[in-house]
């Protein structure tokens, strides 16, 4: 099974967060992609741009930030951040 983290932050304090499960056959990127899309969907935000930063730290850790940089839209909280903890 396959989860992904994700929680918005602000002044360093969680504000809410959801996990996504997917047990579809998927390959790994798409299940990270619809995950995204499904908690842009649960959170109400535009789809953040996955910049060479991001990509990079995203491959190292497992774990992401998007920023006010990832969003094309004015964000109201510092940092969405996505992290799997589960393949």
């Amino acid at each position: 099974m396959f989860r992904l983290w994700g929680k918005e932050f602000k002044d360093n304090r969680m504000l809410r967060d959801i996990v996504i499960c997917d047990e579809t056959d998927d390959t790994r990127t798409h299940k990270i992609f619809n995950a995204l899309d499904q908690i842009c969907y649960e959170f109400d935000l535009s789809k953040p741009l996955w910049l060479d930063a991001t990509v990079a730290e995203f491959k190292r850790h497992a774990k992401a930030r998007f920023y006010q940089d990832n969003f094309v839209d004015s964000i109201d909280f510092d940092y969405l951040e996505i992290q799997v903890i589960e393949e």
